[in-house]
């Protein structure tokens, strides 16, 4: 009988939420917020159909969560068709790298100061904090290749380069945990710089290889052979594991590889496309004969790049029920106090003064207009990367020092997704008719 009945609540969640995507956009409120609250619902203790627990069930919340971002990384590199060596990319790599650099300090100091933690859990709770969420942002993010518009193009870039910068951080700070006292100094060499550089470097590399190569080897299969025709849904999963083992095994930050390989596909399709849009180039598919546009060498890679995005989208939207559905869980399962005056405090902080702090330092000197600045500085969702994170350190720290971090972190999570996905619509109304009345 729970077999069945979890078979009629995914189904009827699954349901209601194919019918009211659309609606949902219209309102000031986000997808997420029901995930949460469904699976805030299925872990009370009257319905107990669910009890995750956030430390038991780290191992497997992480490898979730995992798979999430994966799928999602790659998606939002595939909607960034732009040269990579266009201007327009300083602002999203200004936000991915410097907004992050400001970002953690300030946190640790926040919760050294304010929260009392100590020098290891506060660096630990701020390189959890500071990944923006590439997954829940779908308001505020480029929704179609070819979206230039500066914030949504920054948002969404920052999003896919930060969930993998946080990594070296949440090391460094459950190291400094485990580090005996007045040793935590030693932590901090040049070792761990250079690994930092390579960890960056190697991962954009390697994704970049591995999208570019794996693209034109499709494409040259189809257009060449008539081979390798259809299954679009494999060479994408296979496209995003093989990113991500191969930089996880170079010791390189897998999430930004997986980023890095959507790009490149992107690009390689941009190349080929010339100045026309994916649509443009694909004209009019034939439904009785899909196989002569996937091998038409003037359409074999917007029709590639198309379908794998299509598949990714709805991947996305699967992981972002699953993912939102368990922190909802954890909510209400969760032993500790989860509105305190240390969450509320951590809150404000946050998303009032070191999110804004830090954009405002990043974009000295950039292009970015007052109004998209200060959207920027209030778009700094936490969600599913923080969730990743938390789960991390877990699983892989003492738990002394990481479960005093569970309520702070899940409380910033489930303020950020109620306050964010309100706002975000009435937010990016207001900013659309801006820019139609400055144009």
């Amino acid at each position: 009988m729970r077999e069945t009945l979890w078979f009629l609540i995914v189904g009827a969640v699954l349901v209601f939420m194919g019918l009211a995507a659309t609606t949902l956009r219209r309102l000031p409120v986000s997808a997420a917020m029901f995930y949460l609250a469904i699976g805030y619902a299925l872990g009370l203790p009257g319905v107990a159909l669910l009890r995750l627990d956030m430390v038991a069930d780290a191992h497997l919340l992480r490898t979730i969560t995992e798979i999430a971002l994966l799928v999602s990384l790659f998606a939002i590199g595939l909607r960034l068709r732009l040269g990579v060596l266009e201007k327009l990319w300083t602002v999203p790599l200004r936000l991915g790298f410097l907004a992050m650099l400001a970002t953690i300090p300030l946190l640790t100091l926040f919760g050294v100061y304010v929260l009392q933690l100590g020098w290891g859990p506060a660096l630990l709770l701020a390189s959890i904090l500071a990944p923006t969420d590439p997954v829940l942002a779908h308001d505020v993010q480029v929704h179609n290749p070819g979206d230039h518009d500066l914030l949504r193009f920054a948002l969404s870039g920052e999003g896919g380069l930060n969930d993998g910068i946080a990594l070296p951080f949440a090391m460094l700070g459950l190291a400094l945990c485990a580090a005996p006292a007045g040793q935590g100094a030693e932590l901090l060499n040049l070792k761990l710089v250079a690994g930092m550089v390579w960890g960056v470097a190697g991962a954009i590399a390697i994704g970049g290889a591995l999208g570019w190569a794996t693209t034109h080897a499709v494409a040259w299969l189809r257009t060449r052979h008539a081979q390798a025709l259809g299954l679009e849904g494999f060479f994408a999963l296979g496209l995003i594991e093989l990113s991500f083992g191969a930089a996880q095994l170079a010791h390189t930050y897998g999430f930004l590889a997986v980023f890095a390989a959507g790009v490149a596909m992107r690009r390689v399709e941009h190349r080929a496309s010339g100045g026309q849009s994916p649509r443009e180039t694909l004209g009019t598919v034939d439904s009785q004969n899909v196989e002569a546009t996937a091998s038409n060498p003037s359409k074999a890679h917007a029709y590639i790049t198309e379908s794998v995005l299509g598949f990714t989208i709805e991947l996305e939207s699967i992981a972002e029920v699953a993912v939102m559905a368990m922190v909802g869980n954890v909510l209400a399962t969760i032993h500790t106090s989860l509105f305190t005056w240390q969450t509320v405090a951590l809150c404000v902080a946050l998303f009032v003064i070191v999110r804004p702090v830090s954009v405002e330092l990043s974009l000295i000197g950039s292009s970015a207009t007052p109004a998209q600045r200060r959207l920027m500085s209030w778009f700094g969702i936490r969600g599913i990367g923080s969730f990743y994170y938390l789960a991390f350190a877990l699983e892989h720290g003492n738990a002394d020092d990481v479960v005093p971090l569970m309520p702070l972190t899940l409380a910033v999570i489930a303020a950020s997704v109620v306050i964010h996905g309100v706002s975000a619509t009435p937010l990016m109304n207001w900013y659309r008719r801006l820019r139609g009345a400055e144009k």
